[in-house]
């Protein structure tokens, strides 16, 4: 073999010297192990590893693979299986949960079109994959270990069944929160027939654990328009079991029954509904005098607005954004759209981590909050070429249009953190100009014919739920509320609650807070006598007037 010449030649010389090099670090290594009786100190380690000879990168030629999937149109009911194959698939891939179990083996196949039987024998759903219920019933698990007040009331009333012969179909999203808050309605005396509020919220797992066990599931994480609503219509149309009772998140399951199934509409006794989408449908219904059931509004509930709208997003927004973009917020430019509870809790999350927010409001109380906490009131359009991300949480329709969207610049995200997809004009996108890429899950590049692109999240949905996780304590208070409001409705005398929309009992929101207290081992300091005849209240509460805002 002939002896290797110029720059080969010193290769191989200084890869002889770092073979030396290697060998001298592991004797070192070695002695100290020994010496020591494997007692290293960090300052030895340290040692040791600046030892370590660094090498001089071999740079190769790396081959992507190009993954497009363009979108010219929303898909008609002819297309929902290859919707499902190309949008669920990305779905399922990376969940709403930091942990998930995904069987991609199924992936291609719609729920729809599958057969599948629980250990009862019961094929009364349908989920993503029946075989995913064991790793469902840990999140479960782990969901019930942080909903410790849900547990305490479920444990309180049981042995009461004050919810027997209720039959409640429910139209939520279904994560392991929920699943916790629909198995405490069961062992209350309930029956239940469940479908999701989301097409992308879903977890598969957990639907899985539910179906297992007998409740009647309708939903999988990634499902299209048409099949959204047809896993609605299969939870109302049944011939062997008819509602009496509606949980509802958006009043998507409401304005369904009402239009397709007016006499089942009818016999209901009474509708709980918790966001703001949703009572504002009802609110439509009952000034229409269509509502002819009474519904009980748990999103203007103190319970539910201060602890999940506010609270909950505040620590879920930062979630979401960091999952999907892996943004750094600091010096980031940031418009949050709209200042209601949900507002106030993301700004107040993306101050802390230094980024510039501005506010816009059509509330001039909403927009003096936001100025005395320290945001810029503006218009969109005149911060709109500037900002880096848009945040949307007003419940309207079409606060971000096309024409902005234009008008953004090149990286720009855009997300939305109200109930439904209507804030963010994701329709007029869907042209054959505009590129759709697919980056990740619920992560879409939106490209002009300029070659600019922007980031569209959850398209347009629901970030936190979609894209992420929310906190399970705050939904333990806000399933603690929604399954007291479906007790109070159910067991109401006739004509305690007339065809209207009621806000929950005061002295049940106190309930609430109360139960979930102990978790922080908070002690309530108790009126004296003198003090409740002072104060002209009982001493047991309720200790505000309806009217008290907090």
């Amino acid at each position: 073999m002939s002896e290797p010449v110029g720059e080969a030649k010193l290769e191989v010389k200084q890869a002889s010297k770092e073979v030396k090099e290697s060998e001298n670090v592991a004797e070192k290594y070695s002695a100290m192990t020994v010496s020591k009786n494997s007692e290293i100190t960090m300052g030895e380690l340290s040692t040791v590893f600046s030892a370590v000879p660094t090498h001089k990168p071999v740079k190769k030629q790396i081959q992507f693979v190009e993954d497009k999937q363009e979108f010219s149109r929303f898909p008609t009911k002819a297309g929902r299986r290859s919707l499902s194959r190309s949008i669920s698939q990305s779905s399922t891939d990376s969940y709403s949960s930091a942990a998930s179990y995904t069987d991609s083996s199924d992936d291609e196949t719609s729920p729809r079109d599958k057969t599948q039987v629980n250990s009862k024998g019961s094929s009364d759903f349908c989920v993503k994959n029946i075989k995913q219920a064991e790793f469902g019933r840990r999140e479960i698990e782990i969901a019930e270990q942080d909903m410790s007040a849900l547990i305490s009331l479920r444990k309180r009333a049981q042995s009461e069944k004050p919810l027997a012969g209720a039959k409640i179909v429910g139209c939520t999203h279904i994560t392991a929160q929920t699943a916790v808050l629909i198995e405490t309605l069961v062992a209350l005396g309930a029956q239940c027939r469940w479908t999701a509020c989301n097409i992308y919220s879903t977890q598969n797992e957990v639907a899985a654990a539910l179906s297992e066990t007998g409740v009647a599931v309708f939903a999988w994480k990634g499902e299209s328009e048409d099949d959204f609503w047809w896993c609605i219509d299969r939870c109302i149309n049944t011939e062997t079991w008819q509602p009496n009772m509606i949980l509802d998140d958006g009043g998507d399951l409401t304005h369904w029954m009402y239009k397709k199934y007016p006499n089942v509409f009818k016999k209901i006794r009474g509708i709980v509904e918790e966001s703001v989408t949703g009572v504002h449908r009802l609110y439509q219904l009952s000034k229409a005098g269509k509502l002819c059931v009474p519904a009980m509004n748990v999103n203007d509930s103190v319970t539910k607005q201060k602890f999940d709208n506010l609270y909950c997003c505040r620590e879920s927004i930062l979630d979401g954004l960091k999952r999907t973009t892996d943004v750094m917020f600091g010096g980031k430019q940031v418009v949050v759209c709209g200042y209601g509870e949900v507002g106030k809790g993301c700004c107040a999350a993306l101050k802390a981590l230094g980024a510039i927010v501005y506010v816009t409001e059509i509330d001039p109380i909403c927009a003096l909050q936001a100025c005395m906490d320290g945001f810029r009131v503006v218009k969109l359009n005149e911060v709109i070429r500037q900002v880096d991300v848009i945040i949307t949480c007003t419940g309207n329709k079409n606060v971000v249009t096309r024409d902005q969207l234009d008008r953004m610049k090149n990286g720009s995200i855009v997300c939305n953190m109200g109930h439904s997809n209507t804030e963010i004009d994701v329709a007029s996108l869907r042209t054959p100009e505009l590129t759709w890429e697919r980056v990740r899950s619920q992560v879409d590049h939106v490209i002009w014919p300029d070659g600019k692109r922007i980031i569209l999240l959850a398209e347009g949905r629901l970030l936190n739920l979609s894209c992420s996780t929310v906190p399970t304590f705050v939904l333990s208070i806000t399933a603690t509320t929604q399954a007291l409001a479906l007790i109070e409705l159910y067991n109401a005398p006739e004509g305690r609650y007339k065809q209207d929309v009621y806000l929950l009992p005061k002295k049940m929101d106190e309930y609430v807070a109360s139960l979930h207290l102990a978790t922080f081992d908070a002690h309530l300091t108790e009126l004296s006598d003198e003090q409740a005849k002072y104060l002209g209240l009982n001493k047991n509460g309720p200790f505000k007037p309806n009217y008290y805002r907090y």
